[in-house]
């Protein structure tokens, strides 16, 4: 179900779709924070539970458990993205038991724009869906972030 086709003033859509925006937009802003302050993030998931708490969830890089995290983090680019954002996103299916909304972040590459992106995708246990792509660039003076754009996104943790 896609929550922009909502009815307008259903109580139930407006609130699902306010939960969505709420976990979307906390992993967008935390995924921009962390590229900022680090030059880079590892995939992470958040949730909003029962109780309206976010919580973040994160997985331990492979070469963390083998005692080289530090190391591992300063080489993002031999660590195994997709692998991470897999583990993350079964770990948000595992705990799916008491969340209204889960959300998932990960950097990708946007070779359309010619940049890297920030992906982030939300999901409902009612059903509805939103995914965006926030393109960025490093440039001399910083990270410049081109208009949120809207994307496709499956269900992969409220599956059933």
């Amino acid at each position: 179900m896609s929550t922009a086709d909502g009815v307008a003033g259903n109580p139930h859509e407006d609130t699902m779709l306010r939960e969505l925006h709420d976990v979307l937009g906390t992993a967008l802003a935390m995924a921009q924070e962390q590229l900022e302050k680090n030059g880079g993030f590892l995939p992470f998931g958040v949730t909003l539970a029962d109780d309206g708490e976010l919580r973040l969830v994160l997985v331990a890089p492979p070469e963390a458990e083998d005692g080289e995290g530090a190391e591992a983090t300063e080489h993002q680019g031999d660590l195994d993205a997709e692998a991470m954002l897999a583990d993350v996103i079964e770990l948000l299916r595992q705990g799916r038991e008491g969340c209204r909304a889960i959300a998932f972040a990960s950097d990708v590459t946007l070779p359309e724009h010619g940049s890297d992106g920030i992906h982030a995708a939300a999901e409902h246990r009612d059903g509805g869906l939103l995914a965006a792509i926030l393109p960025y660039e490093m440039t001399a003076s910083g990270y410049v972030y081109a208009p949120v754009e809207p994307d496709g996104h499956d269900a992969q943790v409220f599956t059933d």
